[in-house]
């Protein structure tokens, strides 16, 4: 699915599904105590709204073209772990991230010049 703030996509594993319910009741748990308004209804279309795809046993998949829309993602594709989750980043919408990203943007800098020099 689309990160809630960045301009990436987000994946995690199945066991994660689990975790989403807990997430959705404390959020909806915090909203009364704080006095917010929250619908239940559209936080859990946002939490649940992602699509499992398969991966094959090379660890190959096939993105479908509403998320390479959602996520911006053209010829470049880069993985980024982010704990319970990894976020997948076409490569000129992570050089625009500030420099808390130092580190994510050296890396797929390096992968780019690297594939680009294999593919002379």
């Amino acid at each position: 699915m689309k990160h809630t703030s960045w301009d990436c996509l987000v994946g995690f594993g199945l066991s994660r599904k689990e975790e989403l319910n807990a997430q959705l009741d404390r959020e909806e748990e915090m909203a009364v105590r704080l006095g917010r308004d929250f619908d239940r209804d559209t936080r859990a279309s946002q939490l649940f709204g992602f699509q499992e795809m398969p991966f094959d046993d090379s660890g190959r998949f096939v993105m479908p073209e509403h998320l390479r829309a959602l996520g911006r993602i053209e010829d470049g594709l880069y993985f980024q772990g982010g704990g319970r989750f990894f976020t997948l980043w076409n490569p000129a919408e992570l050089a625009k991230m500030g420099d808390d990203w130092a580190g994510a943007k050296a890396a797929c800098e390096s992968f780019l010049a690297e594939a680009k020099a294999k593919a002379k």
